[in-house]
């Protein structure tokens, strides 16, 4: 899988992007300039040996040398991993567990207002863009209100960074006691957090509210109903248990999602992260900096999915069996 998508971006990124050197030398450059700046970044030569190339680099580790900043791609994302993950951390947090309660509260109370509402915010969750919702909120709570920090990265502008000890904001700033960058990092943390956090609210309150209705409608819990057992018992022991299987699969498409770095939150936000470092290599044809973030995607993902996987057959014993 990893193979396939790395391939499929090398020869799609060559073909429709265009040619980096017109970002790289200035219009009145000629021809022969032209060419040397194509032989020194490697392009001059065929798809085919540029390809072969590639995955020799990347069999030793190597995913080049990023065309806009000059530095390797390796150096790159390492450096603004952490604010993707910090981003992704917060958001996950309050989307997943949000989500799966609400989910619940929803299937318990099936047809009354409370599930009403929850299938608005749903719909409405999943139908709007986070671009959208994004731009939406800034609108509202920095231009209009003036509550919260316009979108400028991690922290305000003339605020320094805490002593980087985990490359978190918020936990470096409070491992050395900087309680004025801490209250400074939530408040750039609150629109992003909230604009990825519900787009990975919506799709798991929706699974959980579908999931334990199809328990709470089985067999096994009308027979526990009819032997006298608590409602608590049958909801939490019973119904939420079985019904944790498509939980856990769209929590860990999320968590892929949000560790992936969310290109247009990140974009909107002026997020320093790997979505921010993807949407500036698609539009300065950075190949290699856009080759190094689909892999580290690629990665994510299956690493996600397998740790789904392993975790089903933990939920249930008959996949275990299996």
């Amino acid at each position: 899988m990893i193979w396939g998508v790395v391939t499929l971006t090398f020869f799609v990124s060559r073909v429709v992007a265009p040619d980096p050197t017109g970002l790289l030398v200035p219009p009145q450059a000629t021809d022969a300039i032209k060419q040397a700046v194509r032989h020194s970044l490697g392009l001059s030569d065929p798809l085919p040996v540029q390809y072969f190339r590639f995955l020799g680099s990347l069999l030793h580790g190597d995913l080049g040398t990023s065309f806009a900043t000059g530095m390797p791609v390796n150096a790159d994302l390492l450096t603004r991993l952490p604010a993707t993950l910090e981003l992704g951390l917060v958001s996950l947090l309050w989307g997943v567990l949000f989500g799966v309660i609400f989910g619940v509260i929803a299937a318990l109370r099936r047809g009354k207002i409370v599930d009403h509402i929850l299938r608005i915010m749903i719909v409405g969750g999943m139908a709007m863009p986070q671009f959208w919702l994004g731009l939406t909120l800034i609108g509202i709570f920095f231009l209009n209100l003036g509550w919260l920090p316009g979108p400028i990265g991690r922290l305000p502008i003339g605020v320094n960074t805490p002593t980087p000890i985990t490359h978190f904001y918020l936990i470096d700033s409070l491992l050395t006691g900087d309680f004025t960058t801490f209250s400074a990092a939530v408040s750039q943390l609150i629109l992003p957090s909230l604009t990825l956090g519900l787009g990975i609210f919506a799709p798991i309150a929706r699974v959980a509210r579908t999931a334990m209705v199809d328990a709470l409608d089985s067999d096994y819990v009308r027979t526990a109903r009819a032997v006298g057992l608590s409602p608590t018992r049958i909801a939490l022991s019973w119904s939420l248990k079985n019904a944790m299987l498509p939980i856990i699969t769209m929590t860990a498409n999320a968590v892929a999602f949000a560790f992936s770095g969310a290109v247009l939150v990140e974009g909107v936000f002026a997020w320093p992260g790997i979505g921010q470092y993807a949407l500036n290599a698609i539009q300065q044809s950075d190949f290699p900096g856009l080759q190094g973030f689909v892999l580290y995607v690629a990665i994510m993902y299956v690493l996600t999915y397998l740790a789904a996987d392993i975790l089903y057959a933990y939920i249930d014993p008959r996949i275990k069996k299996s």
